[in-house]
């Protein structure tokens, strides 16, 4: 494989599997940096560098010791017996983030195209499994083409913001102390959570093409472009007053800044919902299959039939509540990570 072919490919998985729902609508950014201020931007720069550093880790450290799986990684970075607890807790978090995906696109359907959730469902699950039936190919082929995308839309529309009148007072603006805490806090749980779960999809991959300068390069083109889109978001949001309000703020945003794009790019948040779901899904069953042996088929249709139900709960306090819970507890993960020796070859 080319280096900056196989470069480019890993880095679109890695950050099609970062940019979910709630990164694409920029709810999630907005938990976790934009209401923060000018503190926001300090955590993106540190959220950014711990995507960088500990991307390129999760891959060469699955190269290094063959894994297929997050659960073979998961049992070396913490024994057998809590890597076990560990994988548990990690099928559940990927489950759980599986639902927000379904929500968000539902929530996308209702709030921003006025269809019912149940389309918004239906047809989410049947792109899922169709996608799914072509495995590591699918992945590449669907990521390759909607990240690219988004960085384009996103940028054009940063720069679109920078004319607005009080964009510069809310983005430099200086929260208490008490949230300059939690904004370093967020950098943190954040990485740690969107790392914790890219492992699912990183760890397979990174064995399967088996080359530690490709991953690499990966690793920090990926990495790189997820500050990108995160600064460049974080910048457009900050135009928006009552942030906490919306579900899907950067479509309210599209809407009154470039109405003219602004159903492409509701097709653009679809698509990174989409791709994180898949991605999470791919992880989930190359988990389960070690376990139950049945065609993958069978593993997607039952996860998905779980993933619904728990997607009937309300997409912003889905969000809410299950981003900030695993991103703490995925902290282990990252500490254990970045105590862990690599090969040097």
């Amino acid at each position: 494989m080319n280096k900056w072919t196989g470069a480019f490919q890993i880095a679109a998985v890695y950050v099609g599997t970062v940019i979910g729902a709630g990164f694409a609508t920029g709810k999630e950014i907005v938990e976790f940096f934009t209401q923060y201020g000018l503190f926001g931007l300090m955590s993106i720069l540190v959220a950014g560098y711990l995507f960088i550093f500990f991307g390129m880790k999760v891959m060469i450290k699955a190269i290094d010791i063959q894994a297929t799986s997050f659960m073979e990684l998961n049992n070396d970075l913490f024994g057998q017996t809590f890597g076990r607890v560990m994988n548990v807790f990690m099928t559940t978090m990927l489950v759980g983030v599986c639902g927000v995906m379904l929500s968000g696109a539902e929530a996308l359907f209702v709030e921003q195209l006025g269809w019912s959730r149940t389309v918004g469902s239906v047809m989410t699950i049947f792109l899922c499994l169709i996608v799914l039936w072509a495995g590591v190919k699918g992945l590449f082929a669907v990521n390759t083409f909607v990240v690219p995308t988004l960085i384009i839309f996103n940028l054009l529309l940063m720069y679109s913001s920078l004319s607005y009148p009080l964009l510069w007072s809310n983005l430099l603006q200086f929260a208490s102390i008490d949230h300059s805490w939690k904004a370093v806090g967020s950098a943190f749980s954040y990485a740690a959570f969107n790392l914790a779960l890219a492992q699912a999809v990183l760890v397979p991959v990174a064995t399967e093409i088996n080359d530690k300068t490709i991953v690499k390069l990966g690793g920090f083109i990926g990495g790189v472009l997820l500050t990108i889109i995160l600064i460049s978001s974080h910048i457009t949001l900050s135009t928006l007053p009552d942030l906490l309000v919306y579900d899907i703020p950067m479509a309210t945003i599209v809407k009154n800044v470039l109405s003219g794009i602004y159903f492409v790019y509701l097709f653009i948040i679809y698509g990174e919902i989409f791709t994180s779901l898949i991605g999470n899904m791919y992880g989930i069953e190359r988990q389960i299959s070690q376990f139950i042996p049945v065609r993958s088929i069978w593993i997607h249709i039952a996860v998905i039939a779980v993933v619904y139900i728990i997607g009937r709960i309300e997409y912003g306090q889905l969000l809410g509540f299950l981003y900030p819970l695993f991103g703490y507890i995925s902290l282990i993960f990252l500490l254990l990570l970045w105590m862990k020796p690599v090969k040097n070859k």
